[in-house]
């Protein structure tokens, strides 16, 4: 006799810099989306494939939902959030404890009105008096009809064996999509890219363009070295030396870094090579925005 077996699409929404790449990290147990403290660092859907026992789990990470800046570029990443949220068997909605505004708000009037949705309290650690992080849930809990409401601190690996419980129970009876081993539906090529788009988001800070992209111009495997060569493509020349930094310095560093990450996450030695390019007016090409949709 089969043994019965359960799969499906979990969604993990909410505003900008409320943990949900570093919960969907931490609940498959690897690194699959980039973090930083800059909001929408994620810009693509980023499925984390989680297999355990009888159920595979399809972590689907998006961009953080925000209005507070209008382009092209942000309507695309808000558009990739609003379609992550059809055909999902269920809805993670994060939030940050003791902190919700008009960016949860935004997000929370995107949720269907049937749908599987979780609400996930993440960093609860803030909370050093439990009933004050208890009235905060009960605020945020009475907005909305959700299926489960849980606290987590995804940082810290606390919470998250019951959330995954919960959303066990939406999934419906399904072969695995995936092997059991297999960790993203992402390739090898584009990790390299989100792994370099990283580095400068944390390299770089506040001085950061939005308009900054990573595009692998080859990438070569082979069982003990891995070939890359990539270029980091900025939208106007002022913005190039940012990027190379005093001597070449910064980008030796993002080089590095990007480097080092990709060795554990390929398994084999890394050979890296950036350049820094620029090519003016490219976030508004059609091109480009499709990628997020």
């Amino acid at each position: 006799m089969t043994e019965q077996t359960y799969c499906g699409f979990i969604a993990i929404i909410g505003r900008p810099n409320v943990g949900k790449s570093t919960l969907m990290n931490h609940l498959i147990g690897q690194k699959i989306s980039i973090t930083s403290r800059k909001p929408q660092t994620t810009r693509h859907k980023v499925t984390g494939v989680y297999t355990l026992a009888d159920t595979q789990y399809l972590f689907v990470d998006t961009p953080g939902f925000q209005k507070l800046y209008v382009n092209k570029f942000n309507s695309a990443l808000n558009q990739s959030v609003v379609n992550s949220l059809t055909n999902v068997d269920a809805i993670i909605y994060v939030v940050e404890a003791g902190s919700f505004n008009a960016g949860d708000e935004a997000v929370l009037n995107l949720l269907p009105a049937d749908a599987n949705v979780m609400l996930v309290v993440n960093k609860r650690d803030k909370f050093k008096i439990r009933l004050e992080l208890e009235k905060f849930i009960a605020e945020v809990s009475a907005k909305y009809p959700f299926k489960q409401v849980l606290s987590v601190s995804a940082k810290h690996d606390q919470g998250l064996d019951l959330l995954l419980d919960a959303t066990r129970e939406c999934l419906p009876e399904s072969v695995f999509l995936y092997p059991e081993d297999q960790l993203t539906d992402k390739s090898s090529k584009f990790m390299a890219s989100e792994i370099i788009r990283e580095k400068l988001f944390r390299s770089l800070g506040e001085e950061l363009p939005y308009n900054l992209m990573v595009e692998i111009d080859s990438f070569e495997e082979k069982p003990k070295l891995t070939r890359v060569f990539a270029t980091i493509i900025v939208d106007r020349d002022n913005q190039k030396p940012m990027v190379i930094g005093k001597g070449g310095e910064k980008l030796k560093k993002i080089s590095t870094e990007s480097r080092l990450d990709m060795e554990k996450m390929f398994g084999t030695k890394v050979h890296l090579e950036v350049w820094v390019k620029v090519k003016s007016g490219f976030a508004d090409e059609l091109k480009f925005l499709q990628q997020f949709e």
